[in-house]
């Protein structure tokens, strides 16, 4: 069986039942077994994937984003649609907005960077999240009237701790739009499985310092669990127009072509 598309859910994004005629998936990986929901919509094969667990029992800094990608790549995914909560560094994305980024800071410290364990291998990231995926993304939303932003900077923290005010401050000087925690490294092991890889990041506060009370994951979940139904119609629209075996530039091969076998 192959899949050639798949949803990433993050923080309250655990319902695989936007698919039809769902079965599960156990998938062996050097890096460890995962576990993926696949079913149709459309006549296309989806596979959903829950990053923290369906139980959301794995933090950001010890999920296992090898074995989650490669598991992927596995299948025969070829198209990442992750999703992620994030707080908001930039006052004109407000909860409830949507962002397709483009670029990202790494401020991660203890995660497996890369599949990459023998040779060198210097992986381009001009353009880390895939411009093609981003262009669906972005006429979806229009599609839905969804209220997007086309481009923005993604802070990736370690976690799992939220960030002080400081940080923030630091991350705003830096250019930082949006800070969460677990962008990075999974957009950099897709680029080097050749996966064409977006994120919809969803805002569902503004960061500490900036938001006017102390910030909860409760908060989180809330702002998600009134936005899912937004969430789903720009997922599911974005399948839907999707054209899953387009060429792309994500996939040409690196520089040691043995590097991800």
């Amino acid at each position: 069986m192959t899949v050639k598309i798949a949803i990433i859910g993050g923080t309250g994004v655990y319902d695989p039942n936007i698919l039809s005629d769902i079965g599960e998936e156990t998938v062996e990986t050097p890096f460890g077994r995962v576990k993926v929901k696949v079913g149709s919509y459309k006549g296309k094969k989806v596979a959903f994937m829950a990053r923290h667990g369906e139980d959301h029992s794995v933090p950001p800094h010890l999920v296992n984003y090898r074995a989650n990608i490669y598991g992927l790549r596995l299948l025969g995914v070829k198209n990442v649609f992750a999703t992620a909560a994030v707080g908001s560094l930039n006052m004109g994305m407000e909860p409830g907005n949507f962002v397709f980024m483009d670029q990202f800071l790494d401020f991660t410290k203890s995660r497996h960077q890369t599949f990459v364990e023998q040779g060198v291998v210097h992986l381009d990231m001009t353009d880390p999240y895939c411009p093609r995926l981003r262009g669906v993304l972005r006429e979806a939303a229009e599609k839905n009237g969804l209220r997007y932003h086309s481009a923005g900077t993604y802070v990736c923290a370690e976690g799992p701790r939220f960030e002080t005010p400081a940080e923030i401050r630091m991350f705003r000087q830096l250019g930082g739009d949006l800070v969460g925690m677990t962008s990075v490294p999974e957009v950099v092991l897709a680029r080097e499985a050749k996966i064409c890889y977006a994120t919809i990041a969803m805002v569902t506060n503004f960061a500490a310092g900036i938001s006017k009370t102390k910030l909860s994951h409760q908060e989180v979940v809330d702002i998600m669990n009134e936005n899912v139904h937004n969430l789903r119609k720009l997922v599911m629209g974005s399948i839907d127009d999707l054209d899953e075996d387009a060429p792309c530039e994500c996939r040409e091969p690196l520089e040691d072509p043995s590097a991800v076998e």
